[in-house]
């Protein structure tokens, strides 16, 4: 079993010390969905909704959030990000968001590339609610990891 690293030997929550370890170049990618009315998708991809763009605005959502994951998720370091990304997959009543993130240093960025796919399908929610409410948001998960300790990870299932 592995070792919960955000609990100390007291069982309290605590940020992990990374002083020591050895700055090295890390990417994570992630994913999310959000499902609509073909009706609704529609507006969004001929740009129809009375806010604007929403996919432009999804998309610098996504990136600002993964900038800023340290003060949304309580134990998670500041990371000077090198790269982060945001695009987009239209189907016929789904919206798929794609995050990819990068840095060189000392810990991973995955929860970056969680926090902009995620920000980025609530941002898309926000734009479209006006028009339909019941729009879902699921399927958020990492699509592939590299860098650090525990090297590369490649979800297999899709």
């Amino acid at each position: 079993m592995a070792e919960l690293t955000h609990i100390d030997a007291e069982g309290r929550a605590h940020m992990v010390d990374v002083t020591d370890k050895p700055k090295t170049e890390r990417m994570a990618r992630a994913h999310a969905r959000v499902s609509m009315r073909p009706d609704v998708l529609e507006l969004v991809r001929t740009d129809g909704m009375k806010k604007g763009d929403v996919l432009a605005v999804a998309q610098v959502a996504g990136i600002m959030a993964a900038k800023r994951t340290w003060e949304l998720i309580p134990l998670c370091h500041p990371i000077a990000l090198t790269s982060c990304d945001v695009e987009f997959k239209l189907g016929e009543d789904s919206i798929e968001v794609f995050s990819r993130v990068r840095c060189t240093g000392e810990t991973g960025v995955e929860m970056e590339a969680l926090v902009a796919a995620s920000t980025a399908a609530l941002t898309i929610y926000d734009m479209c609610k006006a028009v339909q409410r019941d729009i879902e948001i699921d399927q958020v998960f990492m699509l592939e990891k590299d860098g650090g300790a525990s090297g590369w990870f490649l979800r297999d299932d899709i």
